[in-house]
């Protein structure tokens, strides 16, 4: 890993690929016909980014305060881009989509909270000038761990019999995703469980980056896959005990103990990533789900047009498992092409988050 520092780490982006892929079997099927792995696995790897942001600019010796404003200006940017992504499906949306569409939150919004999120718990976790490399890293990952368990546990509550019901519920919705339904939506994404991923994430991402981990990078990834499979038995083995701290128990969205399981999945999928790339053909020649991956805000970004919005390539809610199956391959090629446009010119930025670079220097 100490080489792969200084490029792309291929497995990060094979893994971010493959969240584009099932992201599109989950979004065509549910569109076209009508998943909990990419949602899970985007936020999981935004924690892992994180993490080897904050430690490359720990190695250059920046600032605490400095790295906290970089990160969470950086969430800021993700977040507005949230806002403007809801504003153009409104917009292309006329004139049936409600104003009410605007606020509601989506993954770009809470990966944006996220990373404002982890920059705060990275700042805390650097409190008391600690400089050593290894001492913050172990900080990092119980600040990581602390706010995810946090998270968790306080997520069944929110929402259910703790809701805060006196907040506005545009704001509401970011704590429980509740949006204008009176109650708590699951195919909405808000802090509460999502953001915990991000902060499991971080801890993953800052454990790979020990100097052990480094020099063993194989036996590290093993090593967070079978903590995977441990988080996996725990959550079922808890949920068969049968054991209940809430009132209300809903497995399937608030559980603590659904979410030991999934994020134990994602774990075990970046293991399984890793190997496919260093031992099987995940590098071999041309990777679709590479070049997805190098580019993942912009294939997110595009293709939920083509899938939900106006520019629907077939009809939505009237399609069978063939028509969908066909737009489904006609989705991946598309953004593949995309993506691969994209990655030939890297210096092109979009020129919304260049604006908010030169803001955030000057």
């Amino acid at each position: 890993m100490a080489e792969q520092s200084k490029k792309r780490i291929a497995y990060i982006d094979w893994l971010r690929g493959f969240a584009c892929l099932v992201m599109f079997q989950t979004h065509c099927y549910d569109s076209w016909l009508g998943g909990t792995l990419p949602a899970p696995l985007f936020l999981f790897l935004a924690g892992i980014s994180f993490a080897l942001v904050t430690d490359k600019l720990r190695q250059k010796s920046v600032s605490a305060d400095e790295i906290a404003r970089t990160t969470i200006l950086r969430g800021t940017e993700i977040f507005l881009l949230g806002l403007l992504f809801r504003l153009q499906e409104f917009l292309l949306g006329q004139p049936w989509a409600p104003w009410t569409d605007l606020l509601r939150v989506d993954v770009l919004n809470v990966i944006g909270v996220s990373l404002m999120l982890m920059g705060v718990a990275c700042r805390l976790a650097a409190v008391g000038r600690v400089t050593d490399p290894r001492q913050l890293r172990r900080a990092t990952i119980v600040a990581a761990v602390t706010c995810a368990a946090l998270i968790v546990v306080l997520t069944p509550p929110l929402w259910t019999t703790w809701r805060p019901r006196s907040l506005f519920w545009w704001i509401e919705s970011y704590i429980n995703g509740v949006h204008t339904f009176n109650k708590p939506q699951p195919w909405l994404f808000p802090i509460f469980p999502w953001a915990a991923f991000a902060f499991v994430g971080l801890a993953v991402g800052t454990f790979l980056l020990f100097d052990a981990a480094r020099r063993h990078e194989s036996a590290a990834l093993a090593f967070a896959g079978l903590s995977g499979v441990a988080l996996i038995a725990l959550g079922l083995w808890l949920d068969v005990r049968g054991a209940r701290f809430y009132g209300p128990y809903d497995f399937w969205h608030t559980s603590p103990n659904f979410f030991l399981i999934r994020a134990g999945v994602v774990m075990v999928v970046l293991f399984l990533a890793y190997a496919w790339c260093r031992w099987g053909a995940g590098e071999l020649g041309f990777s679709p789900l590479i070049e997805m991956g190098k580019c993942s805000l912009l294939v997110y970004w595009v293709h939920i047009e083509f899938v939900y919005g106006g520019f629907s390539i077939v009809p939505r809610h009237r399609s069978g498992i063939a028509t969908a199956t066909i737009g489904l391959v006609a989705i991946v090629v598309a953004m593949t092409g995309l993506a691969s446009a994209r990655n030939r010119f890297p210096k092109w930025k979009p020129q919304m988050l260049a604006l908010f670079r030169r803001e955030a220097r000057s």
